[in-house]
Formats: structure tokens, C-alpha cells, sequence
């Protein structure tokens, strides 16, 4: 004799140790686990996408916000800055410059007083010394060369250089920066920062790990410097804020990315105009299975 298995059948309506919901539920179970139709091929059902919750993206951008790249522990500035905030003994010497009005006097022959300019090439002319290299060098070390050169001529001389017109200094800034250019200053030469600032900032495509410096250096030989511009925009290193000799150049180059980019606008962007796209199919079919209007059809 042959043992059944009976398979265990849904409530039905006349079961009423089932609440109408639990009716419903058990029936969509056994339906969903025994009911087959012929020659259909089974689909996945599809995949939810999470999304993201606005109130995690929100305190994402939150927190990348709240992690600022400058110290806080840097001292208050006071309200009034120091007198011996800017002393004459810390400033460099100056150095005459081209295009400087120089006044050379003589104590004991003051006929010879004379004002001369620099010329382009660095050098002056008086009545005595023909010839004389002003440019780089300070008034005293001037005088000094003067007086050794009019003791041949003279016992004795007391030769002083007096500064009469101070010629404008330069610099240029160039590269990333809102406005490039050349900035004339009187006085001491700017600063790495003050140079940057004068030029408008760096823009977003800047490299601040790269800026770099063009000085010339003895015998007009050019020479590249590297500076540490971005620990001093955010604040890490006061010291890097370098002074700039006249007629420096500091250049501020591009991001990798964004000569990237440059590239890409400059050689293909304009030419070829790609675009990128991908498409999708709702509703797939299978062999021998279509599903239209949600109503699932065989076909042989």
C-alpha cells in the first residue's frame, strides 16, 4: 500500500480560525510556491536601488566642511600691532636698483659733487671713475668702491652715496592667478603672499604644492626656486612667506586634471564631440515567454 503525502492546502473560506489578512497571506504563499504555468522560464525580480537619504549626504558635506586645512591653534592677532612689529633692523639693505638717482659727494672737494643715474646695464659714470658697477650693491659698499677709486686722483677722499630717486621695483606673476602681470612697488619688494594677493589669488585649477620662483641670478643666469605657498595659505608655516628680489617671477602652474581637461577642449572637444550615453529595457522577455501589460503570454 502506497503512502500519500497530502500537501497542505490553504484555509479557505469557510476556515474562520483565520483572521482575513492571515487568509490572504497564506494563500499568496502557496500560489506563489505551487502555481506553474507551461513553458515559462522564470524571471528574477529586480533589484531596489537604495538611495542615499538626504540627511546622510547632508551631514557628509557637513563634516568635509568642518575639516578646515588651517590650524586652530594659531595666536589672536592683537588689536593694535606692536611697535616693534616692523623694525628698520629687520627689513634687508637696499640695494640700488637700475634707473636710481644717485648723489656723490665729496666733504673736502665739493666740486666734484655730482648726481648720476643707473644706467640700464648697472653702471654709473662721475668725472673721475669713468666706469662703476651701482647695480646690487648698497650705498656703503658703493662709497667704499668710490673712495679706493678717487684715492688716485686724490689724498685722502671722503666719498658718500647718497640715494636721491628710488626707482620702482617688479615683479610678475603669472601661471593660475585671477590677474596676471607685472606690480611696480616702492620700498621694500613684496612677499611671496602679497605678490599672490596683488595678482587676485590663485584660481581653483591652481597647483599650491608647485609654485615656483624665476630669479636671475650672478651673471643674469636665471634659476627656478621652489616655495612652500601652500603651508602658508593655510596658515602652517609663517616662514615660508618668502621676500622676492626685484624683477622675480612667480609662476603658478595648472592642476594635472585640469591640463587634462585643457587637452580634452583644446584637441578633441571641439573636433570630435563625442557622447556618452547607455540605455536600458523594461519589461525583458525570454524565449518561449512575453510579458506585456503585466499579463505573461507562451509562444511556440
Amino acid at each position: 500500500m502506497k503512502d500519500f503525502v497530502q500537501e497542505k492546502l490553504p484555509p479557505t473560506d469557510s476556515d474562520t480560525s483565520l483572521t482575513i489578512p492571515q487568509r490572504f497571506k497564506h494563500m499568496s504563499q502557496h500560489a506563489s510556491s505551487t502555481l506553474r504555468i507551461p513553458n515559462e522560464t522564470v524571471l528574477p525580480a529586480p533589484r531596489r536601488r537604495v538611495a542615499l537619504p538626504a540627511g546622510v549626504a547632508l551631514a557628509s558635506a557637513v563634516a568635509l566642511a568642518a575639516c578646515s586645512p588651517v590650524p586652530s591653534n594659531l595666536p589672536p592677532a592683537p588689536l593694535e600691532p606692536e611697535a616693534t612689529a616692523v623694525s628698520a633692523a629687520s627689513l634687508p639693505a637696499y640695494h640700488i636698483q637700475v634707473g636710481d638717482v644717485l648723489e656723490v659727494r665729496l666733504m673736502l672737494n665739493p666740486e666734484l659733487n655730482e648726481e648720476v643715474t643707473v644706467r640700464p646695464d648697472g653702471h654709473i659714470s662721475t668725472t673721475v671713475v669713468p666706469d662703476a658697477v651701482a647695480y646690487g650693491q648698497t650705498p656703503a659698499q658703493l662709497s667704499e668702491f668710490l673712495r679706493h677709486a678717487y684715492s688716485h686722483d686724490l689724498q685722502n677722499p671722503r666719498v658718500s652715496v647718497v640715494v636721491k630717486s628710488f626707482a620702482p621695483t617688479r615683479v610678475y606673476v603669472g601661471g593660475e592667478v585671477n590677474t596676471p602681470g607685472e606690480f611696480i612697488t616702492v620700498g621694500p619688494t613684496l612677499t611671496l603672499s602679497q605678490a599672490i594677493a596683488r595678482a587676485g589669488g590663485t584660481k581653483l585649477s591652481s597647483d599650491d604644492t608647485s609654485v615656483f620662483i624665476i630669479r636671475r641670478g650672478a651673471g643674469d643666469k636665471p634659476e627656478v626656486l621652489s616655495t612652500k605657498w601652500k603651508a602658508v595659505r593655510q596658515g602652517r608655516d609663517a616662514e615660508a612667506d618668502v621676500r622676492l628680489a626685484p624683477y622675480d617671477v612667480v609662476y603658478v602652474p595648472k592642476l594635472g586634471i585640469a591640463e587634462v581637461y585643457q587637452f580634452y577642449n583644446q584637441y578633441i572637444g571641439q573636433f570630435a564631440n563625442p557622447s556618452f550615453g547607455f540605455s536600458y529595457l523594461l519589461n525583458p522577455t525570454t524565449a518561449g515567454t512575453n510579458i506585456i501589460g503585466g499579463t505573461t503570454t507562451t509562444t511556440h
